[in-house]
């Protein structure tokens, strides 16, 4: 064997690994959120009449800890461990699982798992695509921010306007979204284990990829439960 052929072997296998680490941060941040989100419920159903205490302040105070959690996580990736990526994003999970245990009082159990199961498959396809496609989809990068904007920016006035019509509009428009961003997301993880090597630095990146692709998930199966969940009678 060649050096080169050694190498390039060498080069394929830090891909891989990169990318099966990144996917495997991913799995784990939904496993842990979906039993925290069902641990949560369970308990606020034990309570009774306190539960509304818990929606009341518990989940703004919630809400501030993931932005915060983000925000933080972003701007200091290059200074902080691995390690501490790591614990970081595993604490943003457990708080966005607390989040979601709303999903569970609100939505049946049935409709629950075949909207997680259409929302998978919606984004195992779209993340096999971003991945094996030869188009150059990081291209659109600007238009999907835009769009993304707007997304916020409706969502923030429709919580003073109350629109049903409004919030259906943008319940599609973030699924046709967060489509399109996970096959974005998915190229540019690619992208980035083409340079891949066994350092702190790619380790920290593949947090940081797991993070963007676990949020593309997260507001799929969100908005398609909106548009398309039996609520509990």
């Amino acid at each position: 064997m060649t050096n080169s052929n050694s190498t390039q072997i060498s080069l394929v296998k830090e891909q891989n690994k990169f990318l099966a680490r990144t996917y495997g941060w991913m799995a784990l941040a939904l496993i842990i959120s979906g039993f925290t989100a069902f641990g949560t419920a369970t308990y606020l159903a034990s309570i009774g009449e306190q539960a509304y205490s818990f929606f009341q302040i518990g989940f703004p105070i919630l809400a501030i800890a993931e932005i915060v959690l983000v925000w933080w996580l972003s701007a200091s990736i290059s200074k902080i461990s691995a390690v501490g990526a790591s614990v970081a994003f595993v604490i943003y999970s457990v708080l966005n699982g607390m989040t979601l245990s709303s999903i569970f009082i609100v939505y049946q159990l049935s409709s629950l798992f075949t909207i997680f199961l259409t929302s998978a498959g919606m984004f195992a396809a779209m993340a096999i695509y971003g991945t094996f496609t030869k188009q150059n989809i990081l291209s659109f990068g600007r238009y999907f921010f835009m769009a993304l904007v707007g997304v916020v920016i409706a969502s923030i006035i429709n919580l003073f306007v109350r629109s049903n019509r409004l919030d259906w509009i943008i319940s599609i428009v973030t699924v046709v979204l967060f489509t399109g961003l996970s096959a974005y997301d998915a190229q540019k993880m690619v992208r980035v284990s083409e340079r891949a090597e066994n350092s702190d630095v790619f380790k920290k990146a593949s947090i940081i990829g797991a993070l963007e692709l676990y949020l593309d998930f997260v507001n799929i199966f969100l908005a398609m439960l909106r548009l398309f969940g039996k609520r509990k009678n």
